[in-house]
């Protein structure tokens, strides 16, 4: 089995209900990928929840340590982990119930995704969410 990810319709349709955006690996590095996008991110006007145990605190949001540590629903989980975390990172997520699990360009794993898809859960992975975001507007 391959990874398939939505078509560029389906995630326009994800980024435009989606609110709030956990970020998992998220630096408060502004010279981290991972800084720069969500900070595009939240300037278009999506809650920024920064996932990072090594930092307190991201665009003056507190960050959490884990996933579990989030209260309220989350839409969309974006991942700056390296590939071999996801597994890991996708059982978390699917304890939290959130809606789309996303990892960034150049992050994909297999075992993550399969079970994922097992669960009925909208999975997008080796995808910029910036580019996505500015591909669908």
């Amino acid at each position: 089995m391959s990874i398939v990810n939505p078509d560029r319709k389906e995630i326009g349709q994800i980024l435009k209900k989606a609110k709030r955006i956990a970020v998992v690996g998220l630096s408060n590095n502004p010279d981290r990928t991972s800084y720069s996008v969500s900070e595009a991110m939240k300037n278009v006007g999506y809650e920024i929840i920064p996932v990072n145990p090594q930092v307190s605190e991201v665009f003056g949001v507190k960050a959490v340590a884990s996933l579990k540590d989030i209260e309220g629903h989350i839409d969309i989980v974006n991942v700056f982990r390296r590939s071999e975390f996801l597994p890991e990172i996708a059982k978390e997520f699917a304890e939290i119930n959130a809606d789309v699990f996303w990892a960034q360009l150049g992050v994909e794993n297999e075992e993550a995704y399969e079970f994922l898809k097992e669960k009925g859960y909208t999975v997008i992975m080796d995808r910029c969410i910036k580019v996505e975001h500015a591909l669908t507007k």
